[in-house]
């Protein structure tokens, strides 16, 4: 679909009424929401944004099966699914939540992110991944009595390059990939790349030859994955003996379970089937550790920190 459906109409009157319905909700005022976009709807019936506003107002008001109506509808008009209709799908129990996040629609949430990323981050959520992920490896580094230096290292959804930013000064040569064109090139302005990939994480890592990385790290990324088996093993095929796996995630409750859509609309992964996960991909996880990862409206968001290992000796 292209950018113009997502954000017009082709009516100006249709799109200041939709601007409106927007509004009520921002008030919660959801019954006159639905009511002005049931008339959207009507009147532009292949315009996938109305169809989304009009299924979030339904939800709210608890009509179920008319939201999960709306947003098929959404995701029958525009199948790659940059507005997240297959979440909110997910939510309602309609769809496997592990599966529901498109990559289109990651796509579009971050290209339309970057130019207020870096500042929203760290100045409104108290955003510290990447400096997590850098205390947990230099302190596995002194435990292993091994100096803070790696060969090669790999920057999963490096974003605009916050990781890459601070893990820089311990790699030799640092690559990074991003599902967002715009992502990656404010990652590229901030020069602290040597290789840079418009990539999805698992086909970014399958690319890269085996034995090829000491070093792989995921700041905030896997949030955004439910299934996390692929990615895990196509990072232990890149890792070379010793090399090392630092991520974090949102922490499900019950450790046990795979994956938790949240109402943020991003996965929580229990750290008992993550810890499975890289164990069946010959990883050890040496290090498990809860963390606040950021704030969102004024509360912790709880996460965990993990780092795994590959056996052998160096890389």
């Amino acid at each position: 679909m292209q950018l113009t459906k997502l954000t017009t109409s082709g009516d100006l009157i249709v799109d200041r009424r939709y601007t409106f319905a927007k509004t009520l909700m921002e008030e919660k005022d959801w019954q006159a929401a639905a009511d002005l976009l049931a008339d959207t709807v009507r009147q532009v019936p292949e315009w996938a944004p109305a169809w989304v506003g009009f299924g979030d107002a339904l939800a709210a008001l608890g009509r179920t099966d008319e939201a999960r109506e709306a947003f098929a509808t959404a995701l029958k008009l525009s199948p790659d699914d940059e507005l997240g209709a297959g979440l909110r799908l997910a939510r309602l129990g309609a769809l496997p939540a592990e599966n529901a996040m498109s990559v289109g629609y990651v796509r579009a949430l971050f290209d339309e992110y970057a130019g207020q990323f870096d500042a929203h981050l760290r100045e409104k959520l108290a955003y510290r991944g990447p400096e997590l992920l850098r205390e947990t490896l230099l302190d596995l580094c002194r435990e292993r009595g091994r100096e803070p230096r790696f060969r090669h290292g790999l920057d999963l959804g490096c974003g605009t390059g916050l990781m890459g930013e601070v893990v820089r000064p311990h790699v030799d040569v640092l690559a990074g990939c991003d599902l967002s064109p715009r992502m990656v090139d404010r990652a590229r302005r901030r020069g602290c790349y040597d290789r840079l990939a418009v990539a999805e994480l698992t086909a970014f890592l399958e690319a890269e030859a085996p034995g090829s990385a000491d070093l792989v790290l995921a700041a905030d990324v896997v949030i955004y994955i439910g299934d996390l088996a692929p990615v895990i093993a196509a990072t232990a095929r890149v890792l070379a003996p010793g090399g090392l796996f630092l991520f974090t995630t949102q922490a499900a409750a019950d450790g046990s379970l795979d994956c938790v859509l949240g109402e943020d609309m991003r996965f929580a992964h229990g750290t008992r089937h993550l810890q499975g996960l890289l164990a069946d991909a010959g990883l050890e996880t040496v290090r498990c550790q809860p963390a606040v990862l950021r704030h969102d409206a004024g509360k912790p968001v709880e996460g965990v920190v993990l780092a795994a290992a590959k056996p052998g000796e160096g890389a």
